[in-house]
């Protein structure tokens, strides 16, 4: 065999090769893509549901504070943070949600513990 057709084999063959190289790189530059915009459409479906999740925590506890309020359509926001901000002053009301927030973490980390 001829140094030429030796060469010529092996261009043929490097060419292929090179190909291939580029097409699974064209591949994997797609997949990447792909990957990346789940990613993205993930992320924002997460924030859309912490959202949701924040609207009805709220709408529930302002809900639950109107229910204690006697006259809710009286009184302004600046009146409702007042008496809020009085209540809010007491010892024991400030004893009384210290122990209901560590008693929610104790909650938490149990059922964290149990659910890994």
């Amino acid at each position: 065999m001829s140094s030429f057709m030796r060469f010529s084999i092996c261009a043929s063959y490097c060419t292929l090769s090179l190909e291939k190289l580029r097409h699974k790189q064209y591949v994997a530059e797609r997949k990447l893509t792909a990957a990346k915009h789940k990613e993205k459409r993930l992320q924002n479906e997460q924030k859309r549901l912490t959202r949701i999740e924040r609207t009805h925590r709220l709408c529930t506890r302002a809900g639950m504070l109107e229910t204690f309020l006697k006259e809710p359509t009286v009184l302004t926001d600046e009146d409702v943070m007042e008496l809020l901000t009085f209540i809010f002053q007491s010892e024991a009301v400030q004893k009384k949600l210290n122990l209901l927030i560590e008693s929610r973490r104790e909650t938490q980390e149990a059922d964290e513990g149990e659910n890994p």
